[in-house]
């Protein structure tokens, strides 16, 4: 979960403005959290507390209206209605890292996705983006190797991860959907040494930087055990108190570091 926020933290200043390289500072000040983690923090809260995932996904988009959400997403969280709106926008893959860090089978961790992503991202592509990032984290942080978690993913979602980030980046401009921002992360994480590399790597394909960062932290993150103590530290600082909080907790009950 730290390393999604992280990634999203660190990839914020690139979104739109894209960078295709790795060789950038990590932290600048005008680094903020966006709606990756906003909605991050829901859904551990959620877990933690027992709480419907809809019910705090419309709640802490009211303490964040300003968190830079997609216009499909504003309309849903402002209505007094709870149906989901048949995306397949990688909104659902980018929140998905506590679930993968949560439950203890991989049954469970890929029916828990599909339940988090549905209740906005019920169209099968937004449904198949949160399971193939949860999945993703939950193999890394049993102990899966690149080359297994590679297989699942490609074997289980229709995925190709062959390409490498050298040609990726030629080409990648921003992409919404999960099909097309997805398999990137996660071939960002494929490519990576450790959880510092894993973001660079992301953010230096371009397109939706932060998302993509956020998808590939988080893999990152369970592969490694944790993120190092100076990223830690940077993300504690820039958090809230409110979303620090229920970070800690849910890092504190569910941490295998």
């Amino acid at each position: 979960m730290l390393g999604a926020i992280a990634g999203d933290i660190i990839g914020s200043i690139y979104e739109r403005n894209n960078i295709k390289t790795t060789e950038f500072p990590l932290f600048q000040p005008s680094c903020r959290f966006t709606d990756d983690t906003v909605l991050t923090v829901a859904l551990a809260d959620s877990i933690l507390n027992g709480i419907p995932y809809v019910d705090l996904l419309k709640r802490y988009y009211r303490a964040y209206p300003h968190a830079g959400y997609g216009g499909s997403f504003h309309k849903w969280a402002q209505s007094k209605g709870t149906e989901p709106y048949n995306s397949w926008g990688n909104g659902s893959a980018m929140r998905v890292s506590p679930v993968g860090l949560a439950y203890e089978t991989l049954e469970t961790v890929l029916e828990e996705a599909k339940k988090s992503a549905e209740v906005t991202h019920n169209h099968p592509e937004g449904i198949k983006g949160a399971q193939a990032i949860a999945s993703a984290v939950f193999l890394a942080r049993t102990g899966q190797s690149h080359e297994q978690i590679k297989n699942y993913v490609e074997a289980e979602f229709g995925y190709h991860l062959d390409t490498p980030l050298d040609e990726i980046r030629k080409t990648y401009v921003f992409q919404i959907s999960c099909q097309e921002s997805v398999p990137q992360a996660i071939r960002a994480f494929l490519e990576s040494t450790d959880f510092e590399d894993a973001v660079r790597r992301a953010i230096s394909i371009g397109g939706d930087s932060d998302t993509i960062a956020c998808m590939a932290g988080a893999i990152a993150e369970a592969r490694e055990g944790g993120i190092p103590a100076p990223i830690r530290r940077k993300v504690y600082e820039i958090l809230d108190e409110s979303l620090c909080r229920t970070t800690r907790e849910f890092v504190r009950k569910y941490s295998r570091s």
